[in-house]
């Protein structure tokens, strides 16, 4: 039983490890982006089995004979689900989201990245949007995502905009106030991912049209996380 207890404490610890190097660990270039999601995965498997053992030895608890000490399982058991539940979490929003990575306000002409064109095109993701299915998608799961309009003439819109990435945290790599363009890069907080973001701004009646589009580097799905930046910057300005 003393082996038991161990093993299920060991197991937990090695879970919560997991789950503490996948981000950070890939965030200061230790290993790929792919090995950080590996281990976030593993933590969720290894945690899992380990609340599992700890519950067993709780059950235990019910039979006197065996005398098994509460407090440990108890405790590899709260360090098991806390490993566990953010990838769980992670794993149950994907389920809710389409696997987008890429989301405009204008799907029909979405806004060009220009000077993040070079690091887009050697990401995974390039630069190119998907087209007609990936907008169909989008619009589907974020009928909310629009245009802004804003009663500002573009260049004071243009600045607008940019006070508003920077409010943000992005890291604005440029803006060229003839061609109405931001381009931006947002770094992930925990896995440090690098998402870009464009802003085109355009003259509309008396005022400005603002179109944003955010995109992933790597990966497949974002779960949600560009139209999350897309809102919380329509939002700001």
């Amino acid at each position: 039983m003393r082996k038991a207890r161990a093993i299920a404490m060991a197991l937990a610890v090695a879970a919560l490890i997991l789950l503490l190097l996948s981000g950070p660990g890939t965030k200061a270039g230790w290993w790929p982006w792919m090995t950080g999601i590996w281990f976030m995965r593993g933590a969720a498997y290894v945690g899992l089995f380990a609340a599992a053992v700890s519950l067993v030895l709780l059950i235990l608890l019910a039979v006197p004979r065996w005398r098994v000490r509460p407090w440990v399982p108890l405790v590899s058991l709260c360090i098991a689900l806390a490993a566990a539940a953010p990838p769980l979490i992670l794993v149950s929003r994907a389920k809710t989201v389409p696997p987008i990575h890429d989301i405009t306000t204008d799907t029909a002409d979405p806004p060009a990245f220009v000077a993040l064109l070079a690091a887009r095109n050697q990401s995974p993701n390039g630069s190119a949007h998907g087209g007609p299915e990936i907008a169909a998608q989008q619009q589907k799961a974020y009928a909310d995502i629009k245009p802004k309009v804003v009663p500002l003439p573009p260049r004071e819109a243009m600045q607008k905009a940019i006070d508003a990435a920077r409010s943000l945290g992005w890291e604005v790599v440029a803006s060229d106030a003839a061609a109405g363009r931001i381009e931006a890069t947002d770094t992930t907080a925990w896995f440090g991912f690098k998402d870009d973001v464009v802003v085109r701004v355009r003259p509309e009646g008396a005022g400005s049209r603002i179109d944003v589009r955010s995109a992933s580097r790597v990966g497949k799905s974002d779960i949600g996380a560009n139209a999350a930046r897309v809102r919380e910057f329509l939002g700001k300005l």
